[in-house]
């Protein structure tokens, strides 16, 4: 016989059926409360809300740090690659065929113009000098016999013992005697010019390079090596290129008649090399790159500075008197261009377009949209909106960014200051 459930227990199944589903109920319920339930920063004016209310609390001002649109003479530098070239670079060569027999110079030394660098075999060039010597004293003896043969020949022509024509002869035998002369003192000055070269001094001042030749081996003026190469380490020269477009800044700045002022930094910008001026341009651009070569010459008594090394030019360009200048950090870019907040006489702030120009480290030139003596937002900036209240406080008294309830995204310096990135609010047109 099958067993028929009782109706109790039928009773019971169901019930347990409708409890799970009322739980359920309940559970989507809360679920879509939380999802579109209200925060509470929202209600009280937090960077979301109205009114440019801060965070801190309904109705608080926002702390901020600002600084003062200043008028000032501004200067624009541009960052440029060169390379570092000797302003003078000369190979020692011999001036005579001899043999090297001294060296008094070591690789890598600093020498200066004039010293001993090395010394060849002198023996054949003393003999040249001597042998034009004994010449020069030989015609010296003849010329003295010629002039006293003259005298007496000339004392008998006056006694009219002796025809003109011998003393014609012999008044030309000394103009011979003479003339020799001559040459015997250009023969003499020219050995001891050849004796003067077995001495190789330094042309200029610097350091030499790596030695070519060895003691003991014959050296000849058309040796393609030279004995060495001195390369002039101070002042030391800068090649690098400018786009056609600066070319007549540069050009106006030199026509001047002032030093244009040239900087060698490091490829890293971290360090300062040293410091120079900008000495002449090239006379074409390029076609294929549309530069202008530059050269300057940089002071180089340290040592920083190496030939061919690549190094970091900056090169001032242009020089505006009296511009609009601003604090880099307080310019920011939105959807529409950058702009800053300006604070106002009742502590309020107004979100300003503003037109920037170059920046020179933390200073940034202002074209069009704020005027000196104004005061703009330095820090606090990603709490701020149009119109809302503000409390100065001094630069640096602000806390660290990401403490306290975030600002809205987007609040980035369009010239390098502080700022979360992203798109920040819109400006108005």
């Amino acid at each position: 016989m099958n067993h028929i459930p009782s109706e109790p227990v039928l009773t019971s199944v169901k019930g347990r059926v409708g409890c799970f589903i009322f739980i359920l109920a309940l559970c989507g319920i809360g679920g879509w409360w939380w999802m579109h339930r209200v925060p509470a920063d929202a209600s009280m004016g937090g960077p979301g809300g109205k009114g440019g209310r801060g965070s801190s609390g309904i109705g608080l001002p926002v702390p901020v740090s600002v600084e003062e649109i200043t008028k000032e003479d501004f200067e624009e530098w541009i960052n440029l690659s060169g390379t570092v070239t000797p302003l003078n670079v000369v190979t020692v060569r011999s001036r005579v065929d001899g043999e090297l027999q001294k060296v008094h110079f070591k690789e890598g030394q600093l020498v200066k113009a004039g010293d001993l660098l090395a010394e060849l075999d002198p023996r054949p060039f003393q003999v040249q000098l001597d042998q034009a010597r004994g010449t020069m004293e030989k015609n010296e003896a003849l010329l003295a016999n010629a002039k006293a043969d003259l005298v007496r020949y000339e004392a008998l022509l006056k006694q009219d013992s002796i025809a003109k024509q011998q003393v014609d002869t012999q008044a030309s035998l000394v103009r011979q005697s003479e003339a020799a002369l001559v040459g015997d003192r250009a023969a003499i000055a020219s050995a001891e010019l050849q004796l003067g070269y077995a001495k190789i001094t330094a042309p200029i001042t610097g350091r030499v390079g790596l030695r070519q030749i060895d003691v003991g081996n014959m050296i000849h003026p058309g040796d393609a090596s030279g004995l060495i190469i001195i390369t002039q380490m101070d002042p030391m020269g800068l090649m690098f290129s400018i786009p056609q477009e600066r070319v007549a800044n540069v050009r106006k700045l030199l026509q001047a008649a002032a030093e244009v002022p040239v900087e060698a930094v490091d490829k890293e910008m971290n360090v300062s090399l040293a410091k120079g001026k900008l000495l002449t341009t090239d006379n074409q651009i390029d076609l294929a790159s549309g530069t202008l070569k530059l050269k300057a010459e940089l002071p180089n008594a340290d040592g920083a500075l190496f030939p061919n090394q690549f190094v970091i030019t900056k090169l001032l360009v242009d020089t505006q008197r009296q511009a609009t200048v601003a604090p880099a950090n307080a310019v920011l870019r939105g959807d529409k261009g950058p702009y800053a907040y300006v604070v106002k006489a009742d502590n309020t702030v107004e979100l300003r377009p503003v037109v920037t120009g170059a920046m020179r480290g933390e200073r940034l030139l202002v074209k069009e949209g704020l005027t000196p003596g104004e005061k703009v937002v330095t820090q606090g900036v990603d709490r701020m909106r149009d119109g809302g209240k503000v409390e100065v406080i001094p630069p640096g008294s602000l806390p660290a960014r990401g403490e306290g309830p975030p600002g809205k995204p987007g609040e980035r310096p369009a010239g390098g200051g502080a700022g979360r990135p992203g798109k920040g609010p819109p400006v108005p047109s």
